[in-house]
């Protein structure tokens, strides 16, 4: 039930999700190892993408002092469908800093958290919120177009994080934060908002001034501008090697197949080498593997 002293905004909001809610696999843990895995793989990645990971993972990695006992290539194998693999070294890392300074315990602070490696504002508040219920409003491309639309202006990072920690109910962050979320993914889109659909379209700025241009959520902090096209892409080059090399070395010479262009070493050779810079990979006797 929606508690009655809530501002209108706040009980519509609510009120729409509890019919409404996407029923996602880590919203039944309050773990906070398992809350910052999924946000971690979460980054960049579709939700779809990280449910059939994130337990399998998990279940190799319970807690942060198995990852951190465990080689940073071990890390980048089970990382294998979620792309981004650079996300994998970077809780390998949190995970080794939460064992030497934490006792192996995830803090309940802000400012401890974003001392971790790999964990910034987002991520950060996303555990306090989800695992501690801690009162913390969370920004993520989903979020902050919904605030911004709100608020009928773009909004600057100090402006936006404010923004999100007023609009969060006293003892109620884990829902509200869980109900922007999806109202920002499922109503509030990108390019089709569906306002005849939003539970606060008569107390959005944007929405009662008639949808003027440009979209206030456009260059608002902590909107994202859409990801570059992946196809015939760097990063899909650098992605068939991490995967083959997450079954053995690949010889120099064959990277270029590997990555799919056969007929362009230089740019092979070139795109392994940020691989090699990002600590993924290492070169030695004349072939990658993954570093250890």
């Amino acid at each position: 039930m929606v508690p009655a002293d809530l501002t209108k905004q706040q009980t519509a909001v609510l009120g729409w999700w509890e019919g409404q809610q996407r029923d996602l696999p880590w919203r039944q843990t309050r773990d906070p190892w398992e809350v910052l895995v999924c946000e971690v793989m979460a980054q960049q990645t579709q939700l779809a993408r990280v449910a059939d990971r994130w337990r399998p993972f998990l279940e190799r990695f319970p807690t942060p002092a198995a990852l951190a006992e465990a080689p940073a290539s071990e890390a980048v194998r089970w990382w294998s469908g979620l792309g981004y693999n650079r996300r994998a070294l970077a809780l390998h890392r949190a995970a080794v800093a939460i064992v030497r300074d934490h006792a192996g315990r995830l803090p309940a602070d802000l400012d401890a958290l974003l001392a971790l490696p790999g964990i910034g504002p987002y991520t950060a508040r996303a555990v306090l919120a989800f695992a501690f219920e801690d009162d913390h409003g969370i920004v993520d491309t989903n979020t902050a177009r919904v605030l911004a639309r709100w608020e009928g202006r773009r909004l600057r990072a100090k402006e936006m994080q404010e923004a999100a920690d007023r609009a969060v109910p006293a003892g109620r962050a884990w829902a509200w934060n869980q109900a922007m979320l999806d109202l920002g993914a499922t109503v509030c889109a990108r390019r089709i908002p569906r306002c005849h659909e939003c539970p606060v379209s008569s107390t959005c700025a944007w929405a009662r001034a008639g949808h003027p241009t440009p979209d206030p959520a456009d260059g608002s902090a902590g909107v994202s501008g859409g990801q570059s096209k992946f196809k015939g892409s760097d990063r899909q080059g650098r992605g068939r090697l991490v995967e083959a090399l997450r079954s053995g070395p690949v010889a120099r010479a064959d990277i270029a197949a590997t990555m799919g262009w056969p007929d362009d070493g230089d740019r092979a050779e070139r795109v392994a080498a940020t691989l090699i810079a990002d600590g993924l990979a290492t070169l030695s006797r004349n072939a990658f593997e993954l570093s250890r």
